[in-house]
């Protein structure tokens, strides 16, 4: 049961209009590489993983800048690069040849082919349904390929399991002990020191949580910004 001081879940297609989701300045002003950057986020240059015939998928991009500017690099010949993000507030500049960028949610969108990348920059904090998302991305890879994303298991509650009530406020427990382990068992890779998540190769992915919502009141999280908490219960 949900209490006064419980706040509202919101649907994922509810939560996109909150201002803490849609928020422009989301990796507005995050380059390639240097001091603030993809290459230090990630821990790699992406270009690095990347030759002709290849793609690379980045999801919640913000502007863009780090994939314009990987677009113009000359190692990027023959590399097709996509970007995706919620909000349309894209670089106002000329597109370079194998750039993509398009204005989507990406817990809705749908991959039209296989990638050999992909990455999400503190993206992640701000989708509703992050459990279904990696289960989709997971089977957007290629056989060989890689997935690295920011990721913080405190942004995720889990509720009562079958037989109670799943609280879907503050009553619910963060499965920060529990979530890390069923991630390695379905195939990931975690570093804790570093709230980084990996994925190598394609493969099936079902989490044994069913998504309740989301809540846009949750406050700052470890990067010290506004977050949003999904909230799940046990299968």
């Amino acid at each position: 049961m949900t209490t006064p001081e419980d706040p509202p879940l919101l649907d994922d297609a509810t939560l996109t209009r909150s201002p803490v989701v849609a928020n422009n300045a989301m990796n507005r002003e995050r380059g390639l590489r240097g001091v603030n950057s993809y290459a230090r986020e990630l821990g790699f240059d992406p270009l690095s993983r990347l030759g002709p015939g290849t793609a690379w998928l980045d999801l919640c991009c913000g502007s863009g800048r780090a994939l314009f500017e990987a677009a113009g690099d000359p190692r990027a010949e023959g590399v097709r690069i996509t970007g995706i993000d919620l909000v349309d507030f894209f670089l106002p500049a000329a597109r370079p040849a194998g750039l993509d960028l398009i204005a989507a949610d990406a817990t809705g969108w749908t991959a039209p082919r296989r990638y050999d990348l992909i990455t999400c920059v503190h993206g992640l904090h701000y989708v509703g349904d992050r459990l279904g998302l990696l289960a989709r991305i997971a089977s957007w890879l290629t056989p060989t390929g890689l997935f690295v994303a920011d990721f913080d298991p405190a942004g995720l509650a889990l509720g009562a399991l079958p037989g109670g009530a799943a609280p879907p406020g503050s009553a619910g427990r963060a499965p920060a002990a529990d979530l890390p382990g069923e991630l390695r068992r379905q195939g990931f890779e975690y570093d804790a020191r570093r709230r980084r998540l990996v994925l190598r190769g394609a493969r099936q992915v079902v989490f044994p949580y069913t998504y309740l919502g989301a809540d846009d009141t949750a406050g700052p999280n470890y990067t010290g910004q506004p977050a949003v908490r999904a909230h799940y219960t046990g299968t």
